[in-house]
């Protein structure tokens, strides 16, 4: 049914949202501002003693501050009276003396004509219900019994019996002169294709009355009671009442339940919403037979923001999960989305909370993952990223996903979790190579460095271990003036053991946003470093010296300046490393390599000493280009010293 124009406005004109909500609440005196129309109290909706549900009778909205309820005065008498919205416009105008509009005649007709069939399901319900307490259902209630369904839960889900008769339902459903066309019309019988009389839908079957939210039967489920039966749950067809991917098994106390604070939980199927609210978890809902679709999506965000997907623990369950991810993602929103709380393997809720009861139910769903855990686990887990070309596929991939999200900030959000777990993917699976077979393995001769970084403070530094954080310091000051720069040094930044904790802070956040525009880069230091560290760190004398940094208007300048830190970083601890490892292998007898790899040394010392290169206030530099301190000279002296006298004992 249409209204005339400005109907509506009419109405709330008249109506005060106050007045509407004011029926349903107890006003908070001390916040509440009644001559600015300004209200506050405890949500109608949730559960809570606080005040956090607002009224502006001037721009006829409410909105829980706990909850996010929200709406007008049509939407608050929906949800509090459990109506449609042409039914809670009729109460508003009942209320402020306004004259329904006069019904169109079809639409009239096709409402009556609804309501005659509601008038038949609910004729069926008692049918099948009757049929449960005799003897032909004798082995359904065994069933149920097994199951823990103990008489009050029979009576609350209506839970009855359709008899393995070809016309049970039919006849009697005729008896009490009942149309042919409105019993086939509700989906309670079919047309036989021999021309016989219609027979039943559901024969030999445990039946589940399936209510809309406004709380009326509009289809029922039915389980098969012989285990050969080609169909082991059977749905009614869809209807004029009916349709299938638009409802949710319990849908009406569920709403309810997660309007009181309720977690809102989805399930696969009947027993499992009758387990869950059994056990305290009201909230709970299922699909009917088929995968979620975008409208029952839509519906489980209008009951709750963040549902959770609770599905059972096999491949089945998992692959539905990975479905629903594909379905929801273009449909997300700020404070919209999906959590997912995967049942032990071989397990659905009714089988853990009879197994383990409620408490370890209460663990999984508070454990529940975010939509874009599972999407990671969805396209790494099981997979080896050994070569660049795998790499490569999985970031494609990830990559299409996210572009699929609509909002722009959920997907840089995204985008930026992803970045995350593949941060820590790559960088674990590097550092747990390391212990096997790659210690002291020689790393390339550095670059020449420059006039400049010569004359800089990092040639004069007093010790190896404040060269190091120099060099780290000067990196990181020049990639955060230079973020376009962070993905090109991806790896050795991955690689650069920071010796400092902030610069291992960092370069952790630097990598965490390579990728991003420069703007959006900063905003992330800022938020996770802090303007002010940054600040120090680009002011420090050693860094603020750097041609890079004093003058930031030349890229290749700046490219050239991380190249080399990373160069010379890398060089100095793989010399250092090779010392230690030495200093080890000390440990047995001393072997001809071994003498030979510290005599080479040695060799590259003397020759720094002579040589005159750069930093040669701390630093020779062989003719294999690697630097060497004063430190390391030491210790390579003392080590050939006790080769010799060892070989001269031998």
């Amino acid at each position: 049914m249409s209204l005339p124009p400005g109907f509506l406005d009419e109405l709330r004109t008249r109506l005060s949202l106050t007045s509407v909500v004011g029926r349903k609440v107890m006003w908070d005196a001390r916040k509440s501002n009644q001559a600015k129309g300004d209200m506050w109290a405890p949500c109608p909706f949730h559960q809570e003693k606080s005040a956090s549900f607002h009224v502006d009778d001037r721009k006829g909205f409410y909105y829980c501050f706990g909850c996010h309820a929200k709406g007008d005065a049509i939407s608050f008498v929906r949800e509090t009276e459990n109506v449609g919205f042409m039914e809670a416009v009729g109460i508003l105008a009942g209320e402020a003396g306004m004259t329904m509009p006069e019904r169109d005649p079809l639409a009239q007709e096709k409402a009556d004509r609804r309501t005659e069939l509601a008038d038949v399901m609910e004729m069926a319900v008692r049918f099948f219900r009757l049929q449960l307490n005799t003897g032909a259902a004798a082995e359904a209630r065994a069933y149920l019994d097994r199951r823990g369904l103990d008489a009050g839960a029979l009576e609350r889900w209506e839970i009855g019996f359709a008899p393995d008769q070809w016309q049970g339902l039919w006849d009697h459903l005729k008896g009490k002169n009942v149309a042919d066309e409105l019993i086939l019309g509700a989906g309670l019988a079919k047309p036989s294709a021999k021309g016989g009389k219609p027979y039943d839908t559901f024969r030999g079957r445990i039946i589940f009355p399936i209510r809309d939210a406004r709380g009326r039967a509009t289809a029922f489920g039915g389980r098969a009671m012989d285990p050969g039966d080609n169909a082991k749950y059977l749905n009614s067809p869809e209807t004029e009442l009916f349709d299938k991917g638009r409802s949710l098994y319990n849908h009406g106390p569920a709403r309810t339940a997660a309007g009181k604070g309720a977690q809102l939980i989805v399930a696969e199927g009947y027993m499992d919403v009758i387990a869950l609210a059994s056990a305290g978890f009201e909230a709970a809902v299922a699909p009917l037979g088929t995968a979620i679709t975008e409208s029952q999506l839509q519906m489980l965000w209008r009951i709750a923001p963040e549902p959770v997907i609770a599905l059972d623990g096999d491949n089945a369950g998992l692959r539905a999960a990975m479905r629903l991810i594909d379905l929801a993602l273009p449909l997300l929103e700020a404070g919209r989305s999906l959590r997912f709380a995967l049942m032990p393997e071989g397990q659905d809720p009714d089988d853990l909370l009879r197994s383990q009861g409620p408490g370890a139910l209460q663990k999984l769903l508070d454990g529940a993952m975010p939509m874009v855990s599972l999407l990671w686990q969805r396209e790494t887990e099981g997979r080896v990223f050994d070569s660049p070309e795998r790499k490569a596929a999985l970031d494609k991939a990830l990559r299409e996903k996210i572009q699929l999200i609509r909002d722009p900030s959920i997907r840089s959000h995204y985008g930026q979790e992803i970045k995350d777990l593949r941060w820590q993917l790559f960088r674990h699976r590097r550092t747990g190579s390391k212990g096997s077979g790659t210690r002291g393995t020689w790393q390339k001769p550095p670059a020449h460095a420059l006039a400049t970084t010569r004359a800089s403070v990092l040639a004069t530094a007093e010790s190896d271990a404040a060269t190091e954080r120099l060099r780290e310091a000067v990196i990181l000051a020049v990639l955060v003036t230079r973020p376009a720069l962070i993905e090109e040094f991806e790896t050795g930044l991955e690689q650069m053991r920071c010796s400092d904790p902030f610069h291992h802070t960092l370069r952790n956040t630097l990598l965490q946003a390579a990728g991003q525009p420069e703007a959006g880069c900063r905003a992330i230091l800022d938020e996770k470093i802090g303007a002010d560290a940054l600040e120090n760190l680009l002011s420090q004398r050693h860094v603020s010296v750097v041609p890079c940094i004093r003058a930031p208007g030349d890229p290749d300048k700046a490219r050239m300046t991380v190249a080399e830190e990373l160069a010379k970083l890398s060089s100095e601890r793989g010399l250092t490393a090779e010392i230690s490892e030495a200093a080890e292998d000390m440990s047995g007898e001393a072997d001809e390599g071994l003498t030979w790899r510290l005599s080479e040394a040695a060799r590259a010392a003397d020759i720094a000493r002579r040589s005159g290169q750069e930093d040669r206030a701390e630093y020779d530099v062989g003719d294999n280009g690697m630097r060497i301190s004063r430190d390391e000279r030491s210790a390579f002296d003392a080590l050939l010293q006790t080769i010799q006298k060892q070989k001269t004992h031998d």
